[in-house]
């Protein structure tokens, strides 16, 4: 492939709420970022005019004309980075973003953090960036991005190294980029690069691994495989990358990084496309997801991955309060039959563990976390969800550690991160440094415009708590009538699901009180 040459490539500062192309800011406004931002936060899915109204003009009556005019102003910037589709006009419905990803990151930072690229890990610290494709398709592509994914996860498992995670990585997607520019922005000594070539059913998979710090080519491979051989390439590449790193590990060692997938090809190709899917974390694209897996156990009944797949996108359901009827009896038996076939994947014992925790069996729970960091204590979503858990526990300096730590692994973390940190602030009565927090996510759903209530009602900040409450009660309120449902008839009751997921009384009553000093229930 040769050394990549540096290109500007965008990004969205959300402090300054700004478009930047390498750096140096757009001339755009801040009603066109606020809708590329909701637009990317929903990649690849149809985003309704209203929503984006919403986003853009929030609390105001304007003229669709108006949308047209901002989304007009989006093409003609991104255009300029090629001859790229970036935003998809759905006649009568709205708008879907299908360019490549652009990343959301955080302009202000501490002192410490201003003068210098987060500091590199003791250990030897590795990101991979998502593969270039050819023969696939553009509805296929998530089939080269499955391969990725599965080589980081190979690697994220080798307690010796740091592997950055994948939608951190991933936020590089159709870019040509500067590796040494890479591993100052994840914080990284080691980039992998590589392509992907489908020709027929066969594949041609390329791989370098290059010093970001000097850019040198530590080491490269071509692989020319059938397409069933998948797997043997995935552990290949996996094993070579470890070995060619230096303060490389122990043979011994390696063994922990190979997973059992399955033989069939087609069983593969369906996780993965519900991989894409759940992802989106909404009500249909999680439903379609689960019946994706249930297709790839008829397959092959011995998949792992596709149980806990299952089970995962019913605990999404749950923890999203969607209003169809989940049953974690069945999530419990799909998780447990694929720890009886693998009981070393880390991201089946978190999935069970969160499972144990709605069903409030906290110890089991808490076990489960602890086997799962213990397997890998690379994975950001496995620390991110047990900073989570803790909170509820009435844990939240823990927490905050954890999350910490999800997002040292995941430097462009999703907006969930932020509400988990946020959430612990607020347990720590750190209600400034949680709406700061809270602030850097966008879009907000109804439980972070909650939370900012709950935050500026404990700090006296009445007019802004106001506002913030009334989105987050139009919010929820709009969830039941979606679904042909009675709203609640006390308006605490909005908040009662969330509440009552704390396990200490005092830690309750606190959640309410933040809401109920900005007004809810008045």
């Amino acid at each position: 492939m040769g050394k990549a040459q540096r290109s500007p490539f965008f990004r969205i500062d959300a402090q300054s709420e700004s478009l930047l192309r390498g750096g140096e800011p757009i001339a755009l406004g801040r009603r066109a970022v606020a809708l590329l931002r909701l637009l990317l936060e929903r990649a690849g899915e149809p985003v309704a005019r209203e929503a984006l109204i919403e986003a853009a003009w929030p609390g105001l009556a304007i003229e669709e004309g108006n949308l047209s005019v901002q989304i007009a102003a989006l093409r003609r910037v991104l255009g300029e980075a090629g001859d790229i589709r970036w935003i998809e006009t759905l006649p009568r419905r709205g708008y879907r973003y299908v360019g490549p990803a652009i990343p959301i990151v955080n302009s202000r930072k501490s002192p410490s953090q201003a003068a210098s690229a987060p500091t590199l890990p003791e250990k030897p610290s590795v990101a991979v960036l998502p593969f270039s494709s050819t023969g696939f398709g553009p509805r296929h592509r998530y089939f080269a991005d499955g391969i990725v994914e599965d080589i980081i996860t190979a690697l994220s498992r080798f307690k010796s190294l740091f592997v950055v995670a994948r939608s951190s990585s991933f936020a590089y997607k159709g870019k040509t980029v500067d590796t040494k520019l890479v591993g100052q922005e994840l914080g990284v000594r080691y980039v992998v690069e590589g392509s992907i070539r489908k020709i027929g059913k066969s594949l041609r998979v390329a791989v370098q691994l290059i010093d970001a710090e000097n850019a040198f080519h530590l080491w490269t491979e071509c692989y020319d495989r059938k397409l069933e051989d998948i797997f043997v390439v995935q552990d290949e590449i996996a094993r070579a990358i470890v070995s060619a790193l230096p303060r490389r590990m122990e043979d011994a060692g390696r063994t922990v990084a190979i997973r059992k997938q399955t033989p069939n090809i087609t069983a593969y190709d369906l996780v993965l496309l519900g991989n894409e899917q759940w992802r989106r974390l909404n009500q249909r694209d999680l439903a379609e997801a689960r019946e994706r897996f249930r297709a790839a156990i008829e397959l092959d009944p011995n998949y792992a991955r596709a149980h806990a797949n299952i089970a995962w996108t019913m605990v999404c359901e749950t923890f999203l309060e969607t209003p169809t009827a989940v049953n974690l009896g069945d999530a419990l038996q799909h998780v447990e039959t694929a720890l009886d076939i693998d009981d070393d994947d880390a991201w089946y014992h978190a999935v069970i563990a969160q499972i144990l925790f709605l069903q409030r069996e906290d110890d089991r729970a808490e076990t489960h976390f602890k086997r799962a960091i213990a397997l890998n204590p690379n994975d950001a979503d496995v620390a991110a969800a047990f900073a989570n858990i803790l909170v509820y526990w009435g844990r939240w300096r823990e927490a905050l550690e954890w999350i910490g730590t999800a997002k040292r692994l995941n430097p462009f973390p999703p907006n969930l991160y932020h509400w988990y940190h946020a959430l612990a602030l607020y347990s720590g009565r750190q209600y400034q440094a949680a709406i700061h927090t809270l602030k850097e996510a966008r879009p907000l759903h109804s439980w972070s415009h909650g939370l900012l209530a709950a935050c500026c009602g404990q700090v006296g900040m009445r007019a802004e708590a106001r506002a913030e409450l009334n989105k987050f009660v139009e919010g929820r309120s709009r969830e039941p009538r979606r679904s042909n449902r009675s709203a609640p008839i006390h308006a605490l009751d909005l908040a009662a699901v969330r509440a009552d997921r704390y396990r200490n009384a005092r830690d309750r009553k606190h959640f309410l009180d933040g809401l109920k000093k900005a007004g809810l229930g008045a």
